[in-house]
């Protein structure tokens, strides 16, 4: 079975026990909380994947980098998951239950993507212009690319506003190289 369907499941099964027990915000911000770890550790996941380290020291290391920081809920099933060898995965389930938690609160994924951070006002004024092309509630994931010199990349779903100054360059290049002018001799 592929990585993305075992992710998938175990994702599904921890939102259904959590929406059916009422932690659905508990588990959220753990998840959001293990995705963090994640990103910013190599070593953490190369550790979880690792077949050298024993499901028993995988557990005591977990408990101690996340004792009092999670839910009851998350460390049993982190513990579930761990004594079923499915540790490895833990990357992907916590990102697909994130997704499925959008899905199931009706919460769209909108990225912006600006040649610099986004100022106050600037993060509400696109995050109105992303609700609207959502039609409903809106998460704004931020990234920055100097790359585009000015301007921002809107993206909301398979909708994409490019206002990007690097973008708007390069169109008039492509304009400029296709001269039609034909000089008359």
């Amino acid at each position: 079975m592929s990585g993305i369907r075992i992710a998938s499941r175990y994702a599904k099964s921890l939102l259904d026990l959590c929406i059916e027990r009422g932690q659905l915000d508990a588990a959220k911000a753990d998840m959001a909380l293990l995705h963090s770890v994640m990103e910013e550790s190599r070593d953490f996941r190369m550790m979880l994947s690792s077949p050298v380290v024993k499901a028993d020291k995988k557990i005591d290391i977990l408990h101690k980098v996340f004792d009092g920081k999670l839910s009851d809920i998350t460390m049993g099933f982190i513990n579930l998951l761990t004594r079923k060898g499915r540790e490895g995965y833990l990357p992907e389930i916590v990102t697909s239950f994130l997704n499925q938690l959008r899905t199931h609160q009706g919460v769209t994924v909108a990225e912006v993507t600006s040649a610099v951070a986004l100022d106050a006002s600037s993060r509400a004024k696109l995050m109105d212009a992303a609700k609207k092309l959502a039609g409903g509630e809106v998460e704004l994931v931020e990234k920055v690319d100097a790359s585009l010199i000015g301007g921002f990349i809107l993206k909301v779903g398979d909708r994409q506003i490019d206002s990007a100054i690097a973008n708007r360059i390069k169109a008039l290049k492509r304009d400029f190289s296709e001269n039609p002018y034909i000089a008359e001799i």
